[in-house]
C-alpha cells in the first residue's frame, strides 16, 4: 500500500487507515464478535493499513484490549493511534483533562495495547474545567518520557449556538493554536467525507498551511456511503445511527442522490469498483497527508477499503463528485 506521512515528525502510515471503534463501541453490540475482530485487525495489517485508532474509552477499555492482542504478536507492522480525554459513565460521558488523570491514562493504554510506546496520542475532547495549555503540557510529558511517539486532537464540529459567519472548527482552530504554543501537533482527526464537507472549508487548509496530518473519520459516512444500508431497514437500540437524523427512512431516501453519484463514478472503473472505494478514493485526493480511517469490524470490509488507495479518480470523477448534492438531515 502506499504510504503517507503525517505531521511535522513525518510519521509514515498506510494511505488508508483503520478504525477499530465499531468492534467494541457505538455499533450493534450483537453483531460484534471478538475473534472475528482480531481477524480483521490481523487482515489489514497484512495488507499494508498500518494505522490503527482506538480510544480508552471505546467500550470502555475493551477496544483496547482487543487491538493489543494483536500488538502483542505484531507490533513492529502497526501505527498505534490512542485517545486519551472522556470518562464513560452508565448515562453519560464527561471530558477529563486533569493532567495526573491523562498520565495515569496513558499508563493504563499502554498496559491494554501491551505495547511501551504509542505512536499518536490523541486529546479525544478538551475539559472545559481544565485549561487545555495543562492537559497538553501533560501529554508533552508523556512525549518526553518515551511513552508517546506524537501528539495529536480530535476537532469537534460546533453547528448548534455558532454566531453568525462563524466557522465549524472556529473552536478546534483556537484550541490547535493555543497548544501549538506548548507542543507540535502532529495530527488532528475530524469528521470528513462526501456528506460531511465542513472540514473543507476552514480545518483542512489550517493543517495543510503547517504540515499537520489529518485524518479523515467516518469517511464511509458511518455505513451510508457504502450503498449497503436500505432506507428503512432500521437499527438496534445500542447502535449510534438509530438515534441520528440522517439516518431515519425519509433522509436515508432523500441521500440516497449521493451513493447513486459515487456508483455512477465507480461503473466507469470496471465492475469490481465500489462507491465505498470511490468515496475514500475522493479523500485521498485532497492531499497527500489526509489519510482516510473507515471503520469496520469485518475482514471483507477491510480489504475492500484498503484498495482504494490504488483508485486514481479523473477530473471528471473528482469534478462529479464535488457535484454531489449536499447531505440532508442535520448531524446534530
Amino acid at each position: 500500500m502506499e504510504r503517507r506521512t503525517i505531521g511535522a515528525a513525518t510519521l509514515e502510515v498506510g494511505a488508508v487507515g483503520l478504525g477499530c471503534m465499531p468492534m467494541s463501541w457505538a455499533y450493534t453490540r450483537s453483531r460484534q464478535r471478538g475473534d472475528e475482530s482480531m481477524r480483521t485487525v490481523h487482515r489489514a495489517l497484512d495488507l499494508g493499513t498500518t494505522l490503527l485508532d482506538t480510544a480508552d474509552m471505546y467500550g470502555p477499555f475493551t477496544n483496547e484490549l482487543l487491538v493489543g492482542r494483536v500488538l502483542r504478536e505484531r507490533r513492529a507492522e502497526a501505527f498505534v493511534s490512542t485517545k486519551v480525554g472522556l470518562l464513560v459513565g452508565e448515562q453519560h460521558i464527561v471530558a477529563n483533562g486533569r493532567p495526573g488523570y491523562v498520565k495515569r491514562a496513558c499508563d493504563a493504554s499502554l498496559r491494554r495495547l501491551q505495547t511501551d510506546v504509542i505512536d499518536l496520542y490523541q486529546l479525544h475532547r478538551a475539559d472545559p474545567e481544565v485549561p487545555v495549555e495543562e492537559t497538553w503540557g501533560a501529554m508533552a510529558e508523556l512525549v518526553q518520557a518515551g511513552k508517546v511517539r506524537a501528539l495529536g486532537l480530535c476537532a469537534v464540529g460546533a453547528r448548534a449556538g455558532r454566531r453568525p459567519g462563524a466557522g465549524m472548527y472556529d473552536t478546534t482552530i483556537r484550541q490547535l493554536q493555543r497548544v501549538q504554543q506548548i507542543f507540535p501537533v502532529s495530527a488532528v482527526q475530524a469528521e470528513l467525507s462526501v456528506w460531511s464537507r465542513e472540514a473543507l472549508d476552514s480545518l483542512l487548509p489550517w493543517c495543510v498551511a503547517r504540515g499537520i496530518g489529518f485524518l479523515a473519520a467516518m469517511p464511509l459516512g458511518n455505513g451510508f456511503l457504502t450503498g449497503t444500508l436500505t432506507p428503512g431497514g432500521g437499527f438496534e437500540i445500542d447502535d449510534l445511527r438509530a438515534r441520528h437524523p440522517r439516518f431515519t427512512a425519509e433522509m436515508m431516501a432523500a441521500n440516497q442522490p449521493l451513493v447513486v453519484g459515487l456508483r455512477r463514478v465507480a461503473a466507469r472503473h470496471g465492475a469490481t469498483v465500489t462507491p465505498a472505494q470511490v468515496a475514500l478514493a475522493w479523500i485521498l485526493s485532497l492531499g497527500p497527508h489526509v489519510v482516510p480511517v473507515p471503520g469496520t469490524k469485518q475482514a471483507r470490509w477491510v480489504t475492500e477499503n484498503a484498495a482504494a488507495h490504488a483508485l486514481r479518480l479523473t477530473a471528471e470523477d473528482l469534478s462529479e463528485v464535488a457535484g454531489l448534492p449536499p447531505a440532508r438531515g442535520s448531524w446534530d
